[in-house]
């Protein structure tokens, strides 16, 4: 765990964030006291992975209380880190019981409300960061942007953004209010962002993606799918090739492109968190990296 992860500004008017952000969307799935949650939390900010992501649905919206709850042990970590929190979609849940159906919410009303949810559950005075988690074919972009200024009036949150938008959504709600990213899913089993505009419009912006599932949720160290097999096998021999991690490998992937693409991890696992740190540490050559990408689609370039 020599190496240290490296910030990024995610954008002109954007907010700092560590290169690769500790993922909790599964931290209830970990099996963690409060104190071993604590420990992980430090050993990240040791690593340089000082942001963490959350969202108010994740673990049937109980992981922001149990990270709270580690938080709560040692607030002074908080200086030392920055919180990203989703809102925007409402879960039919147990700790529901009003939802009768699972939609989306972008009203102003549920944006507010939702984050000092967040905020209550984080045991925090602040996010960092709050992204609208789905687009909602209710959005309203200047309802929205609405809730977006009044939450950093009152403020309650530093910097806003969105999760899987499309190019045009996204410059949408990016012209009512200046956005800080766009979370997207890629991976070397999941390539649309880069062929639909939606690298392209944020890298002519000056704005880097955020990265969900950039291991595509496992599937390219144990699935069978012919596109996996592909992939497994070529990041297996470049991996060789430079002596690195198979999944740091998959990471540099990512991170070699020219939108400046930030990546999640997913895993209670520090060494797994520390394989994507190394990732920022080295490069594929343009051959490797296209090798891959051949591996990834099943045929060459045209």
């Amino acid at each position: 765990m020599s190496h240290t992860c490296p910030a990024i500004t995610t954008s002109s008017n954007g907010l700092s964030l560590s290169r690769i952000v500790a993922g909790m969307w599964r931290m209830n799935e970990w099996g963690m006291s409060p104190q071993q949650r604590l420990a992980l939390i430090e050993q990240c900010l040791e690593l340089g992975v000082t942001s963490f992501d959350h969202a108010d649905i994740y673990g049937g919206y109980a992981v922001e209380a149990t990270f709270g709850e580690a938080l709560a042990l040692k607030p002074s970590l908080r200086q030392q880190m920055q919180l990203v929190s989703k809102c925007g979609i409402k879960l039919v849940s147990a700790a529901r019981p009003e939802h009768t159906i699972q939609h989306y919410d972008t009203s102003a009303s549920h944006i507010i409300a939702s984050a000092e949810h967040s905020l209550r559950q984080l045991g925090t005075d602040y996010l960092d960061l709050l992204l609208i988690h789905r687009p909602d074919p209710l959005m309203n972009f200047d309802e929205i942007a609405g809730a977006f200024a009044r939450l950093r009036q009152d403020g309650k949150v530093r910097h806003f953004g969105v999760s899987n938008f499309s190019r045009h959504q996204f410059e949408s709600l990016n012209r009512r209010i200046a956005l800080a990213t766009n979370q997207v899913e890629f991976s070397p089993l999941s390539l649309a962002p880069m062929f639909d505009d939606t690298f392209d419009g944020l890298q002519d912006l000056g704005v880097a993606p955020m990265i969900w599932s950039p291991l595509a949720g496992g599937r390219v160290f144990s699935s069978d799918e012919p596109a996996a097999l592909r992939v497994r096998a070529k990041v297996a021999a470049v991996a060789e090739a430079l002596q690195q991690p198979f999944s740091s490998v998959v990471f540099a992937w990512i991170m070699q492109l020219p939108c400046r693409p930030i990546g999640l991890t997913g895993s209670g696992r520090i060494e797994a968190i520390a394989e994507a740190v190394q990732a920022t540490q080295f490069s594929l050559s343009r051959t490797q990296w296209f090798e891959i990408l051949r591996a990834a689609r099943g045929h060459e370039v045209a």
